[in-house]
């Protein structure tokens, strides 16, 4: 394969990780900036405190899918290595997007989404284990940061030592993103879910 190919690879994952569905979605319906409100991040999390249900979980679901898709499109057209560049492309491009001088959301939605087109069982796992680890905590961000712990182990022991490889690169990244977070859980100050 050639590296021109797989250079466009990681420049689709790229350009479809960068769309800010949850900016693009709350500017459509006529809400306030999301970067004036809440944490001003960009992802589903903050869409929810616009008091928005549905667009909160159309920018999760968009924001989940531009990973997919990439990693799609790049394996149809390159194979697995094209694939994986592509989910690095994307995962990169929703956390420092062009169009947003490079200040783009955490991370969750898109890394679900990109494991969804890698090798979708280690998404049922993460999504089961963030279900678990929230409905137990009522913390969103330490669900996540579990569940995306988890995941290079269970790629790993699936025999999938290349995808473990890539998500321990994207598990740091999101631990990294939700640095203020992780001060938070550590504090006792971190908002619960389904907390005024």
């Amino acid at each position: 394969m050639s590296d021109a190919l797989l250079i466009v690879a990681f420049l689709i994952g790229y350009l479809l990780g960068s769309i800010p569905f949850g900016l693009v979605l709350t500017k459509l319906a006529g809400t306030e900036d999301l970067r004036s409100i809440g944490s001003g991040n960009i992802g589903a999390t903050n869409v929810l405190r616009t008091g928005r249900k549905g667009l909160a979980a159309a920018t999760l679901i968009g924001d989940a899918l531009k990973g997919t898709v990439a990693v799609v499109i790049a394996g149809y057209l390159g194979g697995a290595n094209a694939a994986m560049l592509a989910a690095l492309g994307a995962f990169l491009g929703h956390l420092f997007p062009v169009w947003l001088k490079f200040q783009g959301g955490k991370g969750v939605a898109t890394y679900i989404g990109v494991l969804i087109g890698l090798f979708w069982p280690a998404a049922v796992i993460f999504c089961l284990i963030w279900l678990a680890t929230a409905l137990t905590s009522r913390y969103s961000s330490l669900s996540a940061l579990i569940a995306a712990f988890v995941t290079p182990l269970f790629l790993w022991w699936f025999g999938h030592p290349a995808l473990a490889s890539l998500f321990v690169v994207l598990t740091l990244l999101l631990f990294w993103k939700h640095s203020e977070n992780i001060k938070r859980l550590q504090a006792g100050t971190e908002g619960r879910i389904g907390a005024k």
